[in-house]
């Protein structure tokens, strides 16, 4: 299935935030790429380009494709089960916590893989467990209980160790990391004040509602 593959400075120049992780070039430019880059930022976005702007900033940052994006929304929007009860039935935040509970993003909060997209690599390579059997589907829902771990023989992974020193698991309340065993479990299903991202589900809601 096809995936950006491009610079991904220009992204996150166009959105104004770091999005993949610090960036240099954002640092030194915070406006979008190309000849008009100023002139773009100083033009006043209608109503509907804040909107999809949101929608796009929140693809671009999980690493979906507009039609994962949209079946994700549409499960949201229907969900009668834990996770709507958890967030008062509101449907953006319903959409952050299943993004959050993906199995590439999992991995990547835990600190196995530095990027998402490494993350989903991992699990497609078929370096992933969960509850001890391999799962190389970067899309499957993470669910309350369930143990993430390295494969065996997987541990050895040059990209999994010099993640792993970075330690951030520790940042999120929701996750409980093992470095005897090289797991992870999902504690429960993240709280929206306990997701850092810097997205406005609500607008993605309205855009979606249009």
């Amino acid at each position: 299935m096809a995936r950006y593959t491009g610079p991904k400075s220009k992204i996150a120049r166009k959105f104004g935030e770091p999005i993949y992780g610090p960036d240099k070039a954002l640092e030194r430019r915070n406006y979008p790429s190309g000849q008009h880059g100023l002139a773009r930022r100083r033009r006043k976005i209608s109503e509907y380009g804040v909107q999809l702007k949101e929608k796009q900033k929140a693809k671009y940052t999980y690493g979906l494709l507009e039609r994962q994006f949209r079946i994700l929304f549409e499960k949201a929007e229907s969900s009668k089960g834990e996770k709507a009860e958890r967030a008062g039935g509101v449907t953006g935040e319903v959409l952050l916590q299943m993004l959050e509970c993906r199995l590439d993003n999992v991995v990547y909060r835990l600190g196995i893989a530095p990027t998402r997209a490494a993350a989903r690599q991992l699990v497609s390579h078929r370096h992933i467990t969960v509850n001890g059997g391999v799962c190389n589907i970067p899309s499957a829902a993470v669910k309350a209980g369930d143990v993430v771990a390295v494969r065996e023989k997987s541990k050895a992974l040059e990209v999994v160790a010099d993640s792993l020193r970075s330690n951030r698991v520790s940042k999120y309340s929701w996750l409980e990391w093992d470095g005897a065993s090289m797991s992870g479990k999902l504690l429960n299903v993240p709280e929206r004040s306990d997701i850092p991202e810097n997205i406005k589900e609500q607008l993605i809601v309205e855009l979606y509602s249009k």
